[in-house]
């Protein structure tokens, strides 16, 4: 059956369930899940981040204590309060919905749909010619808006839809260009970085040339219905692209965006030894050899794809990882290990596995703590020089713990108390910390970001953003180095316009008048930027991204009238992070 048609069906489906259970509630409980809750709970309601929400499992539960959760959240996890947007009937119809669900329709990732979706935008070949970059990244003409691609950073505007072209240097938005529904991922051609990618929740796949004017969008295609992780390979040739819902990936062309194969996983084995459907969550390239990993999130196990053999075959398959396979990164030892550890987190069962390319096995597993899901984000690998080792980090999401292991003993040295769960750990050469979010923990604290210091593994520094000031404080004795004014401003409206084939939304020039009710702000990913010289660190709740000094904290400046910033990518950061 046809991806299209399938779509369709599925969409009456919850229409009909919609229309029976509303009740005394106008909500549309099948679109507010697609929205909403999908991104945690699964397409099929199967679980992930968040509970598994199927008739099966919600049976034996409490309706009103359910909908209860809805309206207040769950303290140190991803379930957020919705009472802003839910009223009382809303929760209790969205829980009938939930129990009365029934999965009529199991998606199965077609090649032709995929393939008919393929769209060209704009002329790579000629933009190429009449923009020139050098190997190196620097412009060959004259009024670029940078000097170098490697100068702009990638910002997404998760509710807004977009996706931000920065000059790293300044913090000017360049372009904001529209790439589908919750953007939720950027990444670059590291072989031509002049090229950027961008998958949405949506399962579009977008392709940027960031060296011409405006940044303009190249191609997309529709890999799926909800889709996640992205990679480029090293030489610079593939694109993969990972798909919640249908479940698989998709390999494209990175020049092109031309799908070129689809790996279905609606049919494979998990941990429990059943057969059904699987996500796909986190993918990674590595240095290390023509390698893809892309792990199955619900069967646990890890895919090997090698792009350089026809036919691009999977060459290894590593199971028994364990539950609920969620983000992950690569080590960064140095020399010939560089790229070799594939880091991925499995929530369900509290660990981080540790898949080495070189055997295609499993190396060890990670024993994070109980009920600590852990959450790496971006992750953080770098050389301790007190212990001579190389160290790995990651974020909990269920309390503020950063664990830190070491590379190749895998065993854990550290654990640090951050404020609150957290789902991003980054750091950078530049940067003597690593920077955690407490972006899960209470309202009080996820204003905050901690700075480890990467030798001593001790907090040094804390950024903590208030309604009305921010404030850089030394986490040990709690003196406040530096105090700024927060103050927030109303957003200026302006209006999408075309742009080649494109609709893109211009950049105000000017900040609206300061808010009267200020929110807390709620911080998270940190991203190194500007050559090492600036972190970013995005406010979900206040709509801009600060701009922090790496070396000293200090804050700098914000990036305002955006739309829940989350996301950020620096081209010149990651050129030399294996797999990012």
């Amino acid at each position: 059956m046809r991806l299209n048609r399938i779509l369709g069906l599925a969409a009456a489906t919850s229409l009909v369930a919609t229309l029976a259970l509303a009740g005394t509630s106008k909500m549309d409980f099948a679109q507010k899940y697609e929205k909403e809750c999908q991104g945690c709970h699964g397409p099929i309601h199967q679980g992930g981040v968040g509970s598994d929400l199927r008739p099966k499992a919600l049976k034996k539960k409490n309706r009103e204590f359910l909908a209860e959760t809805i309206l207040n959240g769950r303290e140190n996890t991803a379930m957020p309060a919705w009472k802003s947007t839910f009223s009382k009937d809303d929760a209790t119809g969205m829980i009938d919905w939930l129990m009365d669900w029934k999965n009529t329709v199991e998606l199965t990732l077609s090649f032709d749909e995929v393939h008919k979706s393929w769209t060209k935008l704009a002329d790579r070949e000629e933009l190429a010619k009449v923009y020139p970059v050098s190997a190196d990244g620097k412009l060959g003409y004259n009024g670029g808006a940078v000097k170098n691609v490697k100068d702009i950073t990638f910002a997404t505007e998760r509710d807004a839809s977009l996706v931000d072209f920065i000059d790293s240097t300044t913090g000017k938005v360049l372009s904001r260009h529209k790439a589908g529904f919750a953007v939720h991922v950027t990444v670059t051609n590291k072989k031509d970085p002049r090229y950027a990618y961008s998958i949405s929740r949506s399962g579009k796949l977008t392709m940027f040339d960031i060296a011409a004017p405006g940044q303009p969008a190249l191609a997309s295609v529709q890999v799926g219905q909800e889709s996640r992780g992205l990679a480029v390979s090293p030489d610079g040739k593939y694109i993969l692209a990972g798909n919640y819902n249908p479940g698989g990936a998709v390999l494209c062309d990175a020049h092109t965006l031309e799908p070129l194969k689809v790996y279905d996983t609606s049919r494979v084995i998990d941990p429990d030894g059943q057969i059904g459907p699987s996500r796909v969550a986190g993918i990674a390239d590595t240095p290390y050899g023509p390698y893809f990993a892309m792990a199955l999130k619900d069967a646990g196990h890890v895919y090997i794809i090698d792009y350089s053999k026809e036919g691009f075959p999977i060459v290894g398959d590593v199971p028994n990882i364990g539950k609920i396979l969620h983000d992950c990164f690569e080590n960064e030892n140095e020399g010939e290990n560089f790229g070799r550890y594939f880091m991925i987190a499995s929530q369900g069962s509290d660990l981080m596995g540790i898949v080495d390319f070189k055997t295609k096995k499993l190396a060890a597993k990670v024993y994070t703590g109980e009920k600590s899901k852990p959450h790496p984000g971006q992750g953080s690998s770098w050389f301790n020089k007190k212990l001579d080792k190389q160290l790995n980090a990651t974020n909990s999401m269920n309390f503020g713990s950063v664990v830190i292991w070491d590379s190749p003993g895998w065993k854990v040295i550290k654990k640090i108390k951050t404020a609150g769960g957290g789902l991003f750990v980054g750091t950078g050469e530049d940067t003597p910390w690593i920077w955690s979010d407490c972006v899960l923990g209470k309202p009080a604290n996820y204003n905050e970001v901690h700075l480890i210091n990467k030798q001593t593994l001790e907090t040094d520094r804390i950024i903590k953003v208030g309604k009305k000031k921010g404030q850089l404080i030394d986490a040990k004795t709690k003196k406040v180095l530096q105090t700024w004014d927060a103050t927030q401003h109303a957003k200026v409206p302006v209006n999408e316009k075309p742009f080649g084939k494109e609709t893109i939304l211009p950049m105000p020039d000017h900040l609206g008048k300061a808010v009267k009710n200020p929110v807390q702000p709620r911080l998270l990913h940190a991203e190194p930027a500007n050559h090492g010289k600036w972190t970013m660190i995005s406010e979900w709740t206040t709509g801009r991204i600060g701009i922090y000094d790496s070396e000293t904290g200090k804050f700098i400046k914000y990036i305002e009238n955006l739309t829940t910033p989350t996301f950020t990518y620096s081209v010149e950061h990651r050129q030399h992070i294996p797999g990012a």
